[in-house]
């Protein structure tokens, strides 16, 4: 499948960017190289634009960004396309399990970016909740809060890492946006290479045509992809690309 990729989909922490919080000169020329060659690159991350388009601008033009696990889409000028947001009753549940287990929390609203560290100040209601997330070190209370979680059936839940849990409104995740960017591209998601190492890359690696882990991708999301590339912190983003633009 990998000799009609027309789009390549990349998440950021864990993949593009490595344990230095950097995008390395190898992955930069790769880019920049399968764009020369037609193909679109679309950046598909669970951070907000606030914390990404440092990153979109050092790689050069963009068609769409896919920012908060698909909670919005970017045009190329950094103009909002479409916000899907969390009903704020649900948001008062997510709230209260906060409370009830001490958690640390974290979350993405219109407004900011909110955490234990740096909490809102006015009534959950006041606030546009685009992504509302945990950090738990404890297995067993990750696995309490996870089984709470899936009592209902409007969320959208995943990680970006093993010990945190991410919530979004339900059906709202990177395949989805990705879906949508194909459509407004008149592109199919078969001619999509998809990268990423979480479980809130997981669907759309199972969606697109060509679906990579990384080296350090969690286990569940190995099983999912087609190819496992090198880690993060080996340029494993170009050495997908440079595998796609070999057999194109």
């Amino acid at each position: 499948m990998e000799n009609n990729i027309k789009l390549i989909a990349l998440d950021l922490d864990g993949t593009l960017v490595n344990s230095q919080e950097t995008v390395s000169d190898r992955n930069i020329k790769a880019i920049h190289e399968a764009k020369e060659q037609g193909i679109q690159v679309v950046l598909s991350t669970g951070r907000s634009l606030s914390r990404c388009r440092h990153i979109a601008e050092s790689l050069g033009e963009s068609s769409y960004l896919v920012t908060i696990n698909g909670g919005e889409i970017y045009n190329g000028e950094f103009e909002l396309i479409e916000r899907n947001k969390l009903k704020k009753e649900h948001v008062r549940r997510l709230w209260e399990l906060k409370k009830e287990h001490g958690l640390y929390f974290w979350s993405s609203t219109v407004q900011g970016l909110f955490n234990s560290q740096n909490p809102f100040e006015e009534e959950v209601e006041e606030y546009d909740w685009l992504k509302f997330g945990y950090d738990i070190e404890d297995d067993h209370v990750r696995k309490i809060i996870l089984d709470e979680l899936n009592k209902y059936d409007s969320f959208e839940i995943t990680n970006s890492s093993p010990t945190n849990i991410e919530i979004n409104p339900s059906g709202v995740n990177k395949a989805a946006a990705l879906a949508k960017v194909c459509d407004w591209l008149d592109l199919t998601m078969d001619e999509v290479m998809a990268v990423g190492d979480s479980m809130n890359d997981i669907a759309m690696i199972h969606k697109a045509g060509y679906g990579v882990a990384m080296g350090n991708a969690q286990d569940k999301v190995k099983e999912e992809a087609n190819w496992v590339t090198l880690t993060n912190d080996e340029d494993g983003v170009a050495h997908a690309i440079e595998k796609v633009l070999k057999n194109q």
